[in-house]
């Protein structure tokens, strides 16, 4: 039974289905990993927007604080 060319054309044929199968396995689950880690990004992303009208007020009064704060450090009187 071993010297028989079936045996070994029919255990060849099992043995590269079987390689087929876990290959495509493998493949699904890395591209089921990229989609995840996609996704990951995506949610992690922060959304890019502009700033609301009291954030710019609010980031103006800092600037006017800032400059006087510099004023008085070089002795300038307003």
């Amino acid at each position: 039974m071993m010297s028989d060319p079936d045996f070994y054309l029919t255990m060849a044929a099992t043995a590269l289905a079987a390689l087929g199968m876990l290959v495509l396995a493998a493949l699904n689950g890395w591209r089921g990993w990229l989609q995840l880690k996609q996704q990951e990004l995506r949610i992690d992303a922060p959304a890019v927007t502009a700033p609301s009208a009291s954030a710019r007020i609010e980031i103006a009064d800092l600037k006017e604080r800032i400059r006087k704060l510099e004023a008085i450090a070089a002795g300038v009187d307003l």
